[in-house]
């Protein structure tokens, strides 16, 4: 049983092992597509394993890992090194529907990780300092709905394993609140309940963000709950510090554990 949090780079370690993660595909090498973006415009385009955002912003070139839980569902992942920040994107594009969701993430300077949580709540802030920009958008042409945020995950218990040596539990409370709790592996015995976020891509899929606030983390998962499988990746800091940068693919056999339903639990109480 592990005594103490690790660092995001030993987490890393930890996965690598026989990963159940999914192959990159090149599927997409050579497209191009024109985003209206949160009423902007844009091109994402991707050519030999990079992908690139151009338009009134110009974004460095992203190496990119490309996979497809879901036929026609992409996620496109990668980190932006500019002006020396780093920063998370990932693009979760539909190509059938014409629809596409961008998550920026980014971890807490030194400042805000000297702060406690008890500091930073009082000021009305969140626990955590790893910040989330949550973006949706079409492909011009499209008149598909948005990708919108969804509770299909809310009131499940699910295990995730990982790799014959990882796995964990996740209990997925509200919309904005989930516990995690590593049954094997490097972080066995350790739990904690943070922020998150779902986005509903398709019928049984969804997009699922997490920020973690003890060890700063910023975890994102495609979950399939047809092919019970996820796939995904988790950034943060190689040790316990600000300057260096892991960003490694995550990917799981999904099994429900069980199902709680907390529909009437107002009318209980009144009663």
């Amino acid at each position: 049983m592990s005594e103490s949090f690790i660092s995001v780079g030993a987490l890393g370690d930890g996965f690598a092992a026989d990963a159940n993660i999914l192959e990159p595909t090149r599927d997409l090498d050579g497209s191009s597509f024109d985003l209206e973006l949160d009423g902007a415009r844009t091109t994402l385009s991707l050519a030999d394993g990079v992908a690139r955002f151009s338009g009134a912003v110009e974004t460095p070139g992203i190496p990119a890992r490309v996979t497809s839980v879901r036929s026609g569902v992409y996620l496109i992942d990668g980190v932006v090194e500019a002006a020396g920040v780093t920063t998370s994107t990932t693009a979760v594009l539909d190509t059938d529907a014409g629809l596409v969701t961008v998550v920026e993430g980014a971890l807490p300077s030194d400042a805000v990780r000297a702060e406690s949580a008890y500091a930073r709540v009082q000021r009305g802030e969140e626990p955590t300092g790893v910040t989330a920009r949550v973006r949706h958008g079409r492909v011009a042409g499209s008149t598909a709905p948005l990708h919108a945020p969804t509770t299909e995950l809310v009131g499940l218990r699910t295990r995730y394993t990982y790799s014959p040596n990882e796995a964990y539990e996740h209990v997925y409370l509200t919309p904005d609140l989930y516990t995690w709790h590593c049954l094997q592996g490097v972080e066995k015995g350790l739990a904690d309940t943070d922020r998150c976020h779902h986005v509903g891509l398709r019928d049984r899929l969804t997009l699922f963000v997490w920020r973690e606030k003890i060890v700063p983390t910023l975890g994102l998962i495609l979950v399939d709950l047809e092919r019970m499988k996820t796939d995904g990746k988790i950034f943060g800091n190689d040790g316990f510090d600000t300057t260096s940068f892991v960003n490694f693919p995550v990917g799981a056999r999904a099994e429900i554990l069980n199902t709680t339903d907390h529909a009437d639990a107002g009318a209980q109480v009144r009663a």
